[in-house]
């Protein structure tokens, strides 16, 4: 060891926390845990931050043996595997709660994503947190808006309530003994009349009828409010009054415009926007109409951050006129309806970009031809910044792709979704190996990469060779043979998650040299010729990692004993705590 670096190491514990407060990257965490043991246990003990990315992997105990002084817990439950659409896989979230109530009460912020979260959980999250400030749920269900009336009525120093993409029960008559309407929307006059703490309220997820008068109350009281999204039964004529009680709002959420349908109600919300000069972050759109662009447009000019992945149904013209007006644009979602000559306008108008993601529309896009290979061209020769794609198209060429590769070379995450999962380069009917080469030679910062389309051996090759610092990766339809995976394998060291959804060649031999990867964290695989025998001889053999065969029919013929039986979805992933014991009939653990 070098003398400075034996100077470092022997910093008093006070010095370090001091450095490593500096530090707010997961991943700088982490790092400064592996410089030596002594550094590991200062970090530890000094951090305030926790993100568990699978709440299977350990448990609450380990945690805050771990990190003794924690504030705010990150905690995600169900994979994000795109095949994994069971709503009862698992993922509870009142275990983790249950133990942090009794032994963490300093316990200031919870962020869950992908877990069941009852009524009962959040009723035991506001009463057990005496300082509990941050409360944020993404892609979450099993709650309703009773739990949220417990959140806003104890929680009384609460600064975030984040409700992103839930599936919230609208329906609460047979909890309060009412009629279906009679007590939704009421959870926003729970919270007290002291309460003027709030610094985000998004509730666009929910669904339900919303006390017009509680919200105008809450917000105007709230003078640090910054983050402000509504759902689609807020009218405007009710946003135009919020907009006028907190001019300093910097992200705004729009649901619904719908009802904007005469002259006078839009010209209010116009002035009224127009003393909104902070805005940066817009929003929402789920209904539209026409009328409601003019005030819109008086937002574009500072316009940072646009997401229109839920307007299904604003027409592509009407995006083209918005997004032609936000010069300044460096995040952009939005639908496949946007069409090739949209992306030309965005190539034109936000030469800034830096993150952009086009989803389908599905059976609204009828009267819009989907993507192709042009949008994409024209995107990348106009924003030479991009450094996360997701691209959900029609059809692709090897030489799009190439172009792409040479326009853009600082891509950390790109996305490729063909609707076809096996379609081939559209001019030459080859499989697209070259394309993807050049994407992984020209972006050596690569971290996450979906493969889509008719894909050979040569393009793993490619991956093993180039993609360094590769750490997920998605197969749409796996080449050739078990060749390609080996090259990934072999290549990308640090490969933590491994998606296949569509392979005849993973058998219990290449499945047995992927779980040797060191730092293989998970692996989804949607089919293979592993039969239930070798994922049980296979299980004894690795240890530290849980094995979890997923029956969706829940077919009663299948037997988890029979060992000869051909496994279909399978999902696997490492843990210090083995099987779990909360797993549905449908989910055979190992």
């Amino acid at each position: 060891m070098s003398k400075s670096l034996k100077t470092m190491t022997f910093f008093p514990a006070e010095v370090l926390e001091r450095v490593f407060a500096l530090l707010t990257s997961q991943r700088d965490r982490n790092s400064v845990c592996l410089v030596c043991k002594y550094w590991w246990k200062v970090e530890a003990e000094c951090r305030l931050r926790v993100f568990v990315k699978n709440s299977y992997a350990l448990g609450p105990q380990r945690v805050l043996s771990r990190f003794p002084r924690l504030r705010a817990l990150s905690l995600k439950g169900k994979p994000h595997f795109a095949d994994l659409n069971l709503v009862n896989w698992g993922g509870f979230a009142l275990p983790w709660i249950e133990f942090f109530a009794k032994n963490c009460p300093w316990l200031q912020e919870l962020r869950l994503k992908r877990m069941v979260v009852s009524d009962q959980t959040l009723q035991l999250i506001s009463v057990s947190f005496s300082e509990f400030e941050s409360l944020s749920l993404v892609r979450c269900g099993g709650f309703s808006p009773v739990g949220l009336a417990a959140i806003a009525s104890n929680c009384r120093c609460l600064k975030e309530l984040v409700l992103l993409e839930n599936e919230v029960e609208e329906d609460i008559s047979h909890i309060l003994g009412v009629e279906v309407g009679d007590g939704l929307g009421q959870w926003l006059s729970s919270f007290p009349e002291s309460c003027s703490s709030l610094v985000s309220l998004n509730f666009a997820c929910t669904k339900g009828l919303v006390n017009l008068e509680a919200l105008e109350k809450l917000v105007a009281r709230c003078p640090n409010l910054r983050s402000l999204r509504l759902n689609p039964r807020v009218p405007p004529n009710t946003l135009h009054k919020l907009l006028l009680q907190a001019p300093q709002l910097e992200d705004l959420g729009i649901a619904s415009f719908s009802n904007t349908t005469d002259h006078r109600t839009c010209m209010r919300l116009q002035n009224a926007v127009s003393k909104c000069q902070s805005i940066r972050s817009l929003s929402g759109f789920s209904s539209f109409s026409p009328i409601s662009l003019a005030p819109i447009y008086p937002m574009c000019s500072n316009m940072v951050s646009l997401n229109l992945s839920k307007a299904v149904h604003l027409p592509a013209q009407s995006l083209i006129q918005i997004i032609s007006r936000c010069k300044k644009l460096q995040n952009l979602w939005v639908l496949d309806n946007i069409g090739d000559k949209g992306l030309v306008s965005v190539a034109i108008t936000c030469t800034k970009l830096q993150e952009f993601r086009v989803f389908p529309l599905g059976p609204h896009n009828q009267a819009n031809p989907a993507l192709t290979e042009k949008g994409l061209i024209a995107l990348s020769m106009g924003c030479p910044l991009l450094h996360s794609l997701v691209y959900c198209c029609k059809q692709m060429t090897n030489a799009a792709l190439i172009t792409v590769a040479r326009n853009c070379h600082n891509f950390i995450n790109f996305k490729l979704c063909i609707s076809d999962p096996r379609t081939p380069d559209h001019t030459t009917s080859q499989p697209f190996d070259e394309g993807f080469g050049a994407i992984v030679q020209s972006s050596k910062g690569l971290r996450r990469m979906t493969l889509s389309g008719l894909l050979s051996d040569q393009v793993f090759l490619y991956v093993g060779m180039y993609a360094e610092q590769l750490e997920m990766l998605s197969i749409g339809c796996y080449g050739e043979g078990d060749k390609g995976l080996s090259y990934v394998l072999n290549g990308c060291r640090n490969l933590k998650k491994l998606e296949i959804k569509g392979s005849p060649f993973v058998d219990a031999a290449l499945l047995e040299q992927i779980l040797k990867h060191e730092k293989i964290r998970c692996i989804w695989i949607s089919s293979s010729k592993v039969t239930v025998g070798a994922c049980r001889a296979i299980s004894m053999q690795v240890p530290m990692m849980n094995m979890e065969i997923i029956e969706e029919n829940n077919n009663k013929k299948k037997k988890k004993n029979d060992d000869d039986l051909k496994v279909g979805k399978m999902y696997l992933y490492r843990t210090f705590i083995g099987p779990r014991k909360d797993a549905p009939a449908s989910v055979w653990t190992f």
